[in-house]
């Protein structure tokens, strides 16, 4: 019995992670897809230390993402009330000022969010797809989208930013397994999470993003986790699939968040 829940539980982790991929930014196939921890055993995943605690680098071609240096309050309201975000852009600066920069803009105003799993075990509810904007958009490719920058009439997609523990800057571009740190990130996938989705491509992640239901440490060192609900989980809880983003406004720190080059 407790070997067959276990086998449930590892299909279950791989349906649900496979939903974060498919439904997450770009387009990327599926067969790029990076490798995802099993979750089945209740155990952490072994991986050899790194040389050393530098970590990999942003790419030049980031450079002029919006960037986050400091902590941001985020409002989001869905069916009339609030959800307090504490967006962290001090362990991920280009995360977070991503996400600020979308609020900022009005982007969120108005998305759906397009995909909520609780059974049959709690997951995420994820949103931000542009296109969720039209009420005349097909559901069933709602996940497909992201933020197209006026400027230069393309997606504008970040790297995936993951800061461990220890460590004086965040990795990019690579998951912590990926780059061989056996460390813990600083921010993690805990009830209430917000992180980036993104496709099999770690640099795909526009602007769906995620809140955990429940925690989620399986997800640790591959998704960038770039904030937490401080107040209004229970309307989190309350999400279902079709809801929209009423209104999501940044109330504190502002002065933290550098706009794009």
């Amino acid at each position: 019995m407790q070997m067959q829940i276990k086998i449930q539980r590892w299909l279950f982790s791989l349906l649900i992670i496979g939903g974060l991929l498919v439904g997450g930014c770009g387009s990327s196939p599926a067969t790029n897809s990076t490798p995802t921890p099993n979750p089945a055993s209740g155990e952490s995943i072994s991986l050899s230390p790194s040389p050393s605690p530098a970590a990999v680098a942003v790419s030049s071609q980031f450079k002029d993402l919006p960037r986050l240096d400091g902590k941001a309050t985020v409002v989001m309201t869905v069916k009339g009330a609030p959800i307090t975000i504490e967006v962290d852009g001090t362990n991920a600066p280009i995360t977070a000022g991503n996400f600020v920069d979308l609020v900022e803009k009005g982007v969120y105003d108005g998305l759906v969010f397009h995909r909520v799993v609780r059974e049959p075990q709690p997951f995420v509810v994820q949103g931000g797809d542009p296109q969720s904007k039209d009420p005349k958009f097909p559901t069933a490719r709602l996940g497909s989208g992201g933020f197209i920058d006026p400027k230069t009439s393309s997606e504008r997609r970040i790297p995936l930013e993951i800061k461990a523990k220890g460590t004086a800057s965040p990795t990019y571009s690579k998951t912590l397994e990926q780059a061989e740190v056996a460390e813990k990130p600083v921010l993690m996938h805990s009830r209430g999470a917000v992180a980036m989705a993104r496709s099999g491509n770690p640099d795909s992640a526009s602007s769906q993003f995620y809140f955990t239901l429940t925690d989620l440490p399986f997800l640790d060192g591959s998704y960038a986790v770039f904030g937490y609900v401080k107040e209004g989980m229970d309307v989190v809880d309350k999400i279902e699939a079709g809801d929209r983003i009423e209104k999501a406004t940044v109330t504190q720190g502002k002065e933290n968040f550098k706009a794009a080059s």
